[in-house]
Formats: C-alpha cells, sequence, structure tokens
C-alpha cells in the first residue's frame, strides 16, 4: 500500500490543559484508517477526540491542511474487532443478512421491470 504517512494538525489548540484528560498532553492517540475500500486505508492519523455524530461514533482529527474531520469509528483502528470479519478470516467480505437484503432488493427491482 505505501508509506504509511502521520498526519499532524497545521495549527496549535489554543485550549486550556483538561483536568479529566486521559493521557499526558506529550502523548498523542493516533489511529489508522482500515476500511478495505476508503481511499484513505493505511494513513495514520492523530486523534482530536471520539464523539457521537449524526448517530454514530466518530474518530475526530486534523486534516493536512488543519481542517477538523470526522470518520466513522468502525472505519478505523479504534473501532475494535468486527466479530463477523474475525469469524470469516477473510473468506468473505459480505454479511448473509446483506446479501439477503441485496437478494430482495434485486428481486424487487426485477419485479418494477416487468410488463
Amino acid at each position: 500500500m505505501g508509506a504509511r504517512i502521520l498526519h499532524k494538525p497545521s495549527r496549535q489548540c489554543n485550549c486550556l490543559k483538561s483536568a479529566t484528560a486521559c493521557c499526558p498532553d506529550n502523548e498523542a492517540i493516533t489511529f489508522e484508517v482500515t476500511h478495505p475500500f476508503h481511499p484513505l486505508r493505511g494513513t495514520r492519523w492523530i486523534l482530536r477526540n471520539q464523539r457521537q455524530n449524526w448517530g454514530e461514533q466518530r474518530a475526530m482529527y486534523f486534516d493536512a491542511q488543519g481542517r477538523l474531520r470526522g470518520m466513522l469509528l468502525s472505519w478505523t483502528s479504534l473501532g475494535g474487532t468486527d466479530l463477523f470479519a474475525q469469524a470469516s478470516a477473510g473468506r468473505s467480505w459480505w454479511r448473509p443478512e446483506d446479501l439477503l437484503h441485496l437478494a430482495a432488493l434485486i428481486g424487487d427491482l426485477k419485479r418494477r421491470t416487468r410488463p
């Protein structure tokens, strides 16, 4: 995949030091994009924070231009091991329930296109 790049924010945070921070200011938490089809797969980023946005957990980070970005936590190394992916051990990319749903959608489309 090529070299792994660790992107650091281009601006400094002028925030007050948090009394409830989980790690010292000099200890950054990093994560890697692990989603198999994401264009940033394999890149590493410094975690700014983790939050619930639009109903899902997201990893927030500053991109190379210093803009705050968010990515689904499940698409990163912070998301933990997906139980299906662990059980399939790379033998299948698709879950049975997703394939059944796809088959139902295709069936609906076929019924709609018949005269």
